[in-house]
C-alpha cells in the first residue's frame, strides 16, 4: 500500500485555489484539481478523493505530486499535447493568391498539388476545400459591417 499523502497549504494558497475552483475560464481538469488539493489539505485521503472524482488514485496522487513539484503550474496540462499543425495561414494565403493572381482556374486537387511542390505540405483536396470555405466565411463576416455599426452617431 503506498504511503499516505497529506498536503498543506498557506492561506493564500488555499484562497488562490479556492477561487481556481469556481472560476469560469479555467479548464475543469484545473479546476478539479484545485478540488483534489483542497480536500486533501482538509484531511482527505487519496482513495476517498478518487471516490469522489470516479478517478484513480493514481490521478490524484499524480495531481497532489505536480502541486508539490510545480506549485500552482502543475494544475495545468504541460504544452505540446496533441497533433501539430501540418499547414500554416501563409499557405492558404499563398494558395488564395494564386486563385487571384494566375489566369487560371483550380480544382481541390490541383491545389493539393500545388500546395505539396512549392510549399512542401501535405494536405488533402477535401481539407483545402473546407479550409479555403471557412477562411472566405471568416473574411465576409469580418468585413462586412452591419447597417446600424455605419450610420452615424447622434
Amino acid at each position: 500500500m503506498p504511503a499516505p499523502l497529506k498536503t498543506t497549504l498557506t492561506a493564500a494558497e488555499s484562497e488562490t485555489l479556492q477561487e481556481l475552483r469556481v472560476a469560469d475560464g479555467v479548464h475543469h481538469r484545473v479546476r478539479d484539481r484545485a478540488h483534489m488539493l483542497l480536500l486533501n489539505a482538509d484531511g482527505w485521503s487519496v482513495a476517498e478523493i478518487a471516490d469522489i472524482f470516479k478517478c484513480h488514485q493514481h490521478t490524484v496522487r499524480a495531481s497532489l505530486k505536480r502541486w508539490r513539484t510545480a506549485g500552482l503550474y502543475g494544475l495545468w496540462e504541460k504544452g505540446g499535447r496533441g497533433q501539430k499543425p501540418t499547414w500554416d495561414e501563409s499557405d492558404l494565403d499563398y494558395l488564395e493568391q494564386c486563385l487571384t493572381e494566375e489566369g487560371r482556374t483550380y480544382n481541390s486537387r490541383q491545389l493539393a498539388a500545388k500546395l505539396a511542390a512549392d510549399r512542401q505540405v501535405t494536405l488533402s483536396p477535401d481539407r483545402i476545400r473546407k479550409l479555403l470555405k471557412k477562411k472566405k466565411l471568416s473574411m465576409e463576416t469580418h468585413s462586412a459591417q452591419s447597417p446600424a455599426a455605419s450610420r452615424p452617431r447622434r
